[in-house]
Formats: C-alpha cells, sequence, structure tokens
C-alpha cells in the first residue's frame, strides 16, 4: 500500500476524490499527519470513522521505532539510532543552536558510495528511504524532545543525490505552508558530487543550500579518498556548484573533512585556496570523526587553525564546523553499525 505521509495535499485531494470523498479532507488529514504529527489514524478526531477507515485500507502510516538513544554529557546532542518496518536500522541526530534546534536526517539504508573515511558505507546498499520515512526521523525526535526543528540538513546515512526523487519530495512536504513549514534556506542537502543530479537539483525551483563533501584540492587526492571522483572531476563538480548558484542564487558549502597526513598540510590549502577562488561558496572544515576500520585520524587542533588562516589570508570564505556530541558515536553510520554487531539485546 501506498505510504500516506509520503502524499502531498494535492495528490491526497485526488484520491480522496477518487473514493468519493470531498476535497477539503485533504487539508485536514495533511495537518494531522505533518503539523500534529498523529501515528494512527484513530488520532485523527475530526475526520469520520468510515473515512479514517477508507484510510486504512488504502495507506500505511509510516512509523519509526526509536531503538537507542545517546545523549552527549558535553552538550545536548541526541544520537537516534530508528528500526525501520523492515527490521533495518537508520540514524539520526539532534543538535540545539543558539540559533534553533537542527536535525542531522539519512536517506539512505547504508549507502554505496565507498567513501573512505565514512562507517555508513562500510555494508554497502540496503535501499532507499521513502520520504515518509525521511521525514518520519523529524517527527520522531521532534514527539521525543517536544521541541520544534528548525533546521535540517540530510547529510546522516546515504547519499541524497542516489535517492533523487524521495529527497526532492521529502523537501517539498517538509517545507509546504501547510506542513511543519520549515523555511527552504534552513535546510542542506549534501552530495559527494553526482553532477548530472546536482544540476538537476538546481533546476528544482527550490531555495536549499548545496552542500558538495569536496574533502580534496584535486582529482589525485580526491580519488583516494571517494570513489565517485572516478566519474566527476573536481572541475565537473565545481562547474555544477557554479550552475546552481546562478540559477537559485545560493552559496554552495564547501564541506572538507580534515584527515591527518592526508589533506591537511599547507601545500593543500594554498591548492584548495587557489581551487576555489572565484566560485561562490563557503567552505566549512571538518574534523573527521575516527572509525575504527579505518586508520584514519583527525588533525590536530592546531593543523586545523593553520588550514582555516592559509584559506583565510587567501580570501576563502571560511569556518571549522562546531563538534557536537564528540562523546557519543559520532561517525555517521558508527551506531548502527555497532547496533548491528552487538545484537538487539544490547541498549545504550
Amino acid at each position: 500500500m501506498d505510504e500516506i505521509k509520503s502524499k502531498s495535499i494535492d495528490e491526497l485531494k485526488e484520491e480522496l476524490k477518487d473514493m468519493g470523498e470531498a476535497a477539503y479532507r485533504a487539508k485536514q488529514i495533511f495537518e494531522w499527519l505533518h503539523v500534529k504529527l498523529v501515528s494512527d489514524f484513530d488520532d485523527m478526531s475530526n475526520i469520520s470513522a468510515a473515512l479514517r477507515q477508507k484510510l486504512r485500507e488504502n495507506y500505511v502510516m509510516t512509523t519509526l521505532k526509536i531503538v537507542r538513544v545517546q545523549e552527549s554529557k558535553i552538550d545536548s546532542t541526541k544520537k537516534f539510532l530508528f528500526e525501520t518496518y523492515d527490521g533495518n536500522y537508520i540514524e539520526s541526530v539532534w543538535m540545539q543552536y543558539h540559533h534553533g534546534n537542527s536535525v542531522c536526517v539519512s536517506s539512505q539504508i547504508g549507502c554505496r558510495m565507498g567513501c573512505r573515511f565514512c562507517a555508513s558505507t562500510l555494508d554497502g546498499l540496503q535501499r532507499s528511504l521513502s520520504p515518509a520515512e525521511i521525514l518520519e526521523q523529524i517527527y520522531e525526535i521532534t514527539r521525543y524532545t517536544k521541541e520544534r526543528v528548525s533546521n535540517v540538513v540530510v547529510m546522516g546515512m546515504g547519499e541524497p543525490m542516489d535517492n533523487y526523487d524521495n529527497v526532492v519530495k521529502f523537501v517539498k512536504l517538509l517545507t509546504c505552508p501547510e506542513g511543519l513549514n520549515i523555511s527552504q534556506r534552513s535546510v542542506t542537502v549534501s552530495t559527494c558530487g553526482i553532477v548530472p543530479r546536482m544540476k538537476q537539483f538546481a533546476d528544482e525551483g527550490l531555495q536549499v543550500t548545496l552542500a558538495l563533501s569536496l574533502h580534496a584540492p584535486n582529482d589525485e587526492k580526491r580519488r583516494e579518498l571517494m570513489p565517485i571522483a572516478q566519474s566527476f572531476s573536481v572541475a565537473e563538480c565545481l562547474e555544477a556548484c557554479d550552475y546552481y548558484f546562478e540559477t537559485t542564487g545560493r552559496r554552495v558549502s564547501f564541506e572538507y573533512a580534515l584527515v591527518s597526513g592526508v589533506n591537511d598540510n599547507d601545500r593543500e590549502a594554498e591548492e584548495l585556496s587557489a581551487l576555489l577562488k572565484g566560485h561562490n561558496g563557503h567552505v566549512n572544515l571538518i574534523p573527521v570523526n575516527p572509525i575504527k576500520e579505518r586508520d584514519f585520524t583527525r588533525s590536530d587542533k592546531s593543523r586545523i587553525f593553520a588550514f582555516q588562516n592559509k584559506l583565510e589570508k587567501n580570501g576563502i570564505n571560511v569556518t571549522i564546523r562546531r563538534e557536537m556530541g564528540k562523546d557519543i558515536d559520532g561517525a555517521c553510520g558508527q551506531l548502527r553499525r555497532r547496533h548491528n554487531e552487538e545484537g538487539p539485546g544490547v541498549q545504550s
């Protein structure tokens, strides 16, 4: 059956019409799903029992089960492990900032991109998530924390551009005025650099931020870290970023995970500065989260600051990502992998 939470208001109107129901019911149902965040058709108190029965017969109500919640002792960051309907696991992170609450969501169960420093990709891709399953991560966290989410980043498990249609629909549902109505400018979607999808995304008419996982200033180094670089060069990725800016007016965020002795020396900072000069974007330096399956280690603080200073002196807009929840399973996919290894009987 279809997932009702993946339906737009217009889709619901058409399908309700086919059921012989009034079109205005679509807005009521949509509000129950995306504003009041109900998880059962019977909670829709202003919907008749007969219509609720029709909904049960035609749709499934997507839910996620909270399996673990890890809370940082350093800050208020919470990492959630959810179980999907088919017994798979995904991760999401809730973070508090002065400008509001932010949630990082997953778009796939696992990942097939193979980035060398990422735990999400170690077991490959199981499947992509539906729009409803991506939304439900935010809804379940909202129910748990009882606080509104104001910012969303699609940077969890998976490659969003490898689940393109579902991610685009998720963004439209998330930012729909009749739903949670989160500003599109408060949504960031990341990609490791699937160039055709980046250009297609630019043409969607959205105002979200696009984040490119760059992580190296040249093709040779990038191919060592990211298999996708075999398919798309740095120059092609930057051309797609320029197209995104020209089409949407939105600056691109260049994500750069600093790995000690791999991509963090002064020469690479100079090369990165020259590469990005003239491109409308912002560099986000990320101290890499080590994973036990790889021998990568994060750059020390002095090296991170030296890299930042080199970029700034060369006129590049740069910040160091604030580390949140670093005392819990920090690397994306790490909590899921540990849970799978330990088995369902172990709780955090």
